[in-house]
Order: C-alpha cells, then sequence, then structure tokens
C-alpha cells in the first residue's frame, strides 16, 4: 500500500507538468488552427503552400546540419575532455557549457559582433581585401549560432556516458593488436551510440523549435519559428500560426520518438 501511495506521489508532478505543457497549449492551438476561414482544410493550405514548405525544408536541413556539426565536434570534446586531466581542463569545461546559460536573443547578438556588418570579422577583411565579408545576417550566421548552444548538450552527455565505459574492454582491444584510435572507433564509440543518438535528437528538436536566435539573425533565412512569429504578429494569420505550430510540433514529437525507439529505449506498451 505505501508502494503504492509513493509512485502515486511520484506521478502527481509528471501529470501537472504533462498537463500545463503539452494538453493545455495542443488543446488551444487546435481550435485556434480551426478558427481559420479555410477550418480544417487550412492543414492542406499550409502544407501545399511554396513558401511554408520551404521554410520547413530549410529549416529541418539547418536543424540537421547543425546536428551532425554538434555531435562531431562536441563529441570528440566530451571524449577527450573526460579521459584527460591537465591544467585548465575545468576552466575549459566551464567555458565550452557556459552558452546553455544564454538565452537565444544574447547569442544572435554575439554572431553579429562577429559577422555583423560592423563586426570583428567584416573590419578585418575590410581592412585586408578592400570589402566586408559579413555572414550573420544568412544561413551560415544562424548555422553559427545554433551550434553555439548545441555543442554543450553533447559534450556534457558524452562526457557522463564516457565516464561510465568500461575501460578493460578497451585495454583488451588494445592487447590485441588495435590501435587507440581503431579501439575508439570499434569499442567506445559503438557503446556511446545511444547517447549521441539521444543528444543528437534534443540538438535537432532545438534547432528546429529556436526562436531566440533566429529573430535576431534570420534577415535573409526563411526558417519556420519566425515565419510563425511573422503570421502571428503581422498578418494576424492566427489559424495558420498555430497550424504551423502544430506541424513543427509533431515533425520534433516524431524524431524524439523515432530516437527513442532505435536507441531501445520503447515506450511502454509499444511493441517494440
Amino acid at each position: 500500500m505505501a508502494g503504492r501511495k509513493v509512485s502515486l506521489a511520484l506521478t502527481v508532478p509528471a501529470l501537472i507538468v504533462f498537463c500545463a505543457f503539452f494538453v493545455l497549449p495542443i488543446g488551444k492551438l487546435v481550435p485556434v488552427s480551426l478558427s481559420s476561414p479555410s477550418g480544417w482544410k487550412v492543414y492542406l493550405e499550409v502544407l501545399s503552400n511554396p513558401r511554408y514548405l520551404g521554410s520547413l525544408r530549410d529549416t529541418a536541413i539547418l536543424s540537421m546540419a547543425v546536428t551532425l556539426a554538434a555531435l562531431t565536434l562536441g563529441g570528440m570534446s566530451g571524449i577527450f575532455l573526460e579521459r584527460n586531466r591537465f591544467f585548465g581542463r575545468e576552466a575549459m569545461i566551464a567555458v565550452l557549457t557556459l552558452p546553455l546559460s544564454f538565452p537565444g536573443v544574447v547569442i544572435g547578438f554575439m554572431v553579429i559582433l562577429w559577422g555583423g556588418r560592423l563586426g570583428l570579422l567584416g573590419l578585418l577583411s575590410q581592412a585586408l581585401f578592400g570589402h566586408k565579408i559579413v555572414f550573420a545576417y544568412t544561413a551560415p550566421g544562424l548555422f553559427m549560432g545554433y551550434l553555439y548552444f548545441s555543442i554543450p548538450r553533447v559534450v556534457l552527455t558524452v562526457m557522463a556516458s564516457a565516464g561510465k565505459l568500461e575501460k578493460a574492454r578497451e585495454e583488451a582491444a588494445r592487447t590485441l593488436g588495435s590501435g587507440p584510435f581503431k579501439a575508439l572507433k570499434d569499442v567506445a564509440l559503438p557503446a556511446l551510440w545511444p547517447s549521441f543518438l539521444s543528444t543528437g535528437a534534443i540538438c535537432f528538436a532545438t534547432s528546429m523549435g529556436a526562436f531566440g536566435t533566429a529573430y535576431t539573425l534570420a534577415t535573409d533565412v526563411n526558417v519556420l519559428p519566425a515565419v510563425i512569429y511573422s503570421e502571428f504578429t503581422l498578418f494576424a494569420n492566427l489559424g495558420v500560426a498555430a497550424a504551423l505550430s502544430l506541424i513543427l510540433g509533431l515533425i520534433t514529437w516524431a524524431i524524439l520518438w523515432a530516437v527513442r525507439l532505435l536507441s531501445g529505449i520503447a515506450p511502454e506498451g509499444s511493441m517494440a
């Protein structure tokens, strides 16, 4: 009886979070989307509109590129930092994870200070080559901003997973003739695969829905969060904005669900 009470007590906070951050928002967005003059056909209009489809495509491609780059750079950094002890290591970890404390708008302004019209790179290129190099307001600028806040997530996750690996397996591979890189590729990386998969999904989902950085930098990039904001604030097109929000949320949820299945963490009641 006591065990059931404890389980119920632990379930209540999860139910509160689920209702407050999932059921209520979705329950509000669905009727708002259907309030469009087109009714339920607003979803067909959104999915057949070249502007919205192009925005969804560009957002997905950008998010995938950011995810792959973050997994590569953050994965190597996380493994190195977990397996080596040296002077300044803690300071390096602190610097790498610092972006987690910055809101998206601040990260956007940092990219502008580096690659904007009056940024450091522009001033240097003007002095050296006679013309300014400006990338802050294009896809490369948005890529840099997203990558900046994605790398810390990968570093922390990979460090935690790498710290739990059994070094005896790699040592056994080394004694059998494998070099350090081959042992890493054949033993460590397969063991770290679930952590790479899960943190990659989080990076992708975060990039898909990131608004602050996109709002600051996406002058020449048509990413979906900025499109939703424009439809809501500039055109008062609430039905389309709600439909786009639901589609974005559904895609992100589907990616996270697929990753759970691939990583072997199937939800309760699933046949996987």
